[in-house]
């Protein structure tokens, strides 16, 4: 009981990051309807930002990790949340009267791109991400060990997930994102300006990737430009293990894959722990492809 208890707080843990990750896929599927596949690289690119801000904020604020850690924080969604926005300008905005595989071919060009683009500007050796998170344990016993890494990681993907959802249901620019979601002509009619909400979401999208990288490093603290891949696929996996478009679901299915993850890899084997995420996607789309609380919508013909 006490090796479950432990496995279910690193489960959580990381399954807090795959959420904020899934949410950046959920909110531009539900707007866009197609998967930004360059999100997970947009999440590789805030680690490194965080990687070159932190020393410097550290050290002005005189090696008090506790101020340093929101600084970085903030400074690293500014930077992913404008990368976001000019990939959505650059890339996407041009071809969003086309058919969706166009779009979804330029999303893999842009993580190509972003991979060996970052291979060529940071390096591809694997480089130490430094401390942000003071490092000690809150409850230390013969059974169970919580780190402050652990509860910093799930408290601060709570907050930043009912901040979203406060903007989400409870702003103007919320209300149109689900209106757009809904329809974008309808949308645009009543006088929704269509650009102006799906570069927010791309801000929304790239700023939670950014929070989830930081967070990431600060639990598995080496870095490299192709970082990005595995969590963001599983976070992928779990948007649609929830029901892709569903905030509440991308929330859920990023805490599922995360807790099956490491239950997997504390009780079989850790060489399943990549495999088991795929395993899930395959047999979610073959029982219930619309996620667990996803709606099943009928097209009209």
């Amino acid at each position: 009981m006490s090796e479950f208890l432990q496995q279910v707080i690193n489960g959580i843990s990381l399954g807090s990051i795959y959420a904020l990750i899934a949410l950046g896929y959920t909110m531009i599927y539900g707007i866009l309807r197609f998967i930004n596949f360059a999100h997970g690289d947009v999440f590789m690119v805030g680690a490194f930002i965080g990687y070159f801000v932190a020393p410097h904020v550290i050290s002005l604020t005189g090696g008090s990790l506790w101020i340093a850690a929101p600084i970085v924080l903030i400074v690293t969604m500014v930077g992913c949340s404008a990368l976001g926005v000019t990939i959505e300008k650059l890339a996407y905005r041009p071809l969003r009267s086309r058919p969706k595989l166009t779009v979804l071919i330029t999303a893999i060009g842009v993580s190509f791109f972003l991979e060996y683009g970052g291979q060529l500007v940071f390096g591809p050796d694997p480089k130490l991400f430094p401390t942000l998170i003071p490092s000690s344990s809150l409850i230390n016993t013969q059974h169970v060990v919580i780190g402050t890494n652990s509860i910093v990681v799930i408290l601060t993907a709570i907050v930043l997930m009912l901040l979203l959802r406060f903007i989400v249901y409870n702003t103007k620019m919320g209300t149109a994102m689900r209106a757009v979601s809904f329809d974008h002509r309808v949308a645009s009619l009543m006088g929704i300006n269509i650009d102006s909400v799906i570069s927010f979401t791309f801000v929304l999208g790239s700023g939670l990737a950014a929070a989830a990288s930081l967070l990431y490093a600060s639990v598995y603290p080496s870095i490299n430009p192709l970082m990005g891949i595995f969590p963001g696929l599983k976070a992928f996996v779990a948007a649609v293990l929830g029901g892709i478009g569903n905030l509440a679901g991308a929330a859920l299915g990023g805490l599922i894959i995360g807790i099956t993850e490491t239950f997997v890899s504390g009780y079989i084997s850790s060489s399943y722990r990549d495999a088991i995420a795929f395993a899930i996607l395959i047999l979610i789309l073959l029982f219930k492809p619309s996620g667990i609380l996803g709606r099943h919508d009928r097209d009209k013909v």
